[in-house]
């Protein structure tokens, strides 16, 4: 059984920033590709960022620039630094890994994902 278990959310002024971790537990397995989904009421779920090597990313275009995802494969952790919050990225947000590698190749489709957390909430105020 994989766990991930998300956590940094928290209420911030817009102009802050933030750092979201998700640590990985559970059976031993080479998560190759992760990423950091988002999804606000009333809106579909959205691929923010996506990792398989420090070199191979992928970001959401409203998010370049101010987010970025990095991995501490020895800590099984995935990270997700957010500065110059907005409005726009209150969200609930969701780690996610996949069990295949994908052609190791970053991925911020839903559907290539086999495991979800729990989420953390992100709220940001103007």
């Amino acid at each position: 059984q994989v766990q991930l278990v998300e956590s940094g959310g928290a209420s911030v002024q817009a102009g802050g920033s933030l750092r979201l971790s998700c640590a990985l537990s559970g059976r031993s397995f080479l998560a190759v590709r992760m990423a950091w989904f988002r999804q606000a009421t009333g809106k579909e779920r959205e691929g923010v960022a996506a990792i398989v090597t420090a070199d191979r990313l992928s970001y959401a275009d409203s998010v370049k620039g101010r987010f970025t995802i990095s991995r501490d494969s020895a800590k099984n952790t995935l990270y997700l630094q957010m500065n110059s919050l907005k409005s726009d990225d209150t969200a609930m947000y969701y780690c996610a890994a996949a069990r295949d590698s994908g052609g190791w190749l970053p991925s911020r489709r839903a559907e290539d994902f086999d495991y979800w957390g729990q989420g953390t909430q992100v709220t940001v105020s103007s």
